[in-house]
């Protein structure tokens, strides 16, 4: 059964037997909108590498960051968060409200139980907004009316592309993925992005991606560091350049871990 108290909201024809990415990011994040086809493929992915949970919360905490930085330093007032996830504390229109109020936010995911859900708490926000969409077609994002909607794209953005690329196996074209939101970009506009890395664990991260292939719906490409630094094509990359998840500008020395290079996870901001 799903960890979920009421399943009014939960989408008709949602197929609760297939593992989702969002929903098993979810489970990592302690939250509650998943099923039992996530959980045991969360579990699946946690007993291949126990730091799963840590890595998930990395990312978040990553998130937020950049949102901060974005809002604070660099006077972003309008976010495009592309395979946003499910909702959980922290959302980027409340990191970006708290810094700036008056930021505007697109959210877009894939996943029917994400825009639900999202939808539900977005509801009488008239700054923040959900939109059905897949980043493997940003073109589609883009021109969606409800981003268009909140979103002048003749002024500067903030992209996030917060572990989602790695969803996006080279055969989808990641590089074009990126080349149409630079096109669509104005100057000053920045992209965020986080990414698995194999370059410390590549045995465990082969086995993660035999998981994913097996119980969830989605391809785990996992790059290099290298690789994953061509991705910011157009996007010259902001201090301190590429590095592990906890140590792009950390809030404090105490929440870089001993050995961060062992979260096999890295992420940049660069800027257009």
């Amino acid at each position: 059964m799903p960890m979920i108290a009421d399943e009014s909201w939960i989408p008709p024809g949602i197929d609760t037997t297939q593992a989702n990415v969002a929903r098993v990011y979810d489970y990592w994040l302690g939250g509650s909108h998943n099923f039992l086809a996530d959980q045991d493929a969360a579990r699946a992915l946690i007993a291949i590498e126990p730091n799963t949970r840590a890595i998930a919360r990395q990312n978040r905490e990553f998130l937020g960051r950049a949102v901060r930085f974005l809002a604070r330093e660099e006077g972003i007032r309008q976010f495009l968060d592309i395979g946003s996830g499910i909702p959980t504390q922290r959302n980027v229109h409340e990191v970006a409200e708290q810094v700036a109020p008056g930021s505007r936010v697109v959210y877009a995911d894939n996943d029917d139980v994400v825009v639900a859900h999202s939808k539900l708490i977005l509801d009488g926000n008239p700054d923040a907004t959900v939109v059905k969409g897949d980043a493997r077609d940003p073109a589609a994002i883009l021109a969606d009316p409800e981003t268009l909607r909140l979103i002048d794209f003749s002024e500067p953005v903030g992209v996030l592309l917060v572990a989602v690329l790695h969803f996006v196996p080279d055969s989808d074209h990641p590089e074009q993925v990126i080349a149409t939101l630079r096109d669509a970009l104005a100057p000053g506009s920045y992209l965020a992005i986080s990414h698995a890395c194999r370059d410390t664990k590549p045995d465990v991260a082969g086995a993660a991606a035999a998981v994913y292939s097996n119980r969830v719906s989605a391809r785990l490409a996992v790059r290099t560091r290298d690789e994953i630094g061509q991705l910011f094509n157009g996007f010259p990359l902001v201090e301190p350049g590429l590095t592990w998840l906890s140590t792009w500008r950390p809030d404090s020395p105490d929440d870089v871990p001993d050995h961060p290079e062992q979260y096999w996870g890295v992420a940049g901001v660069g800027k257009r």
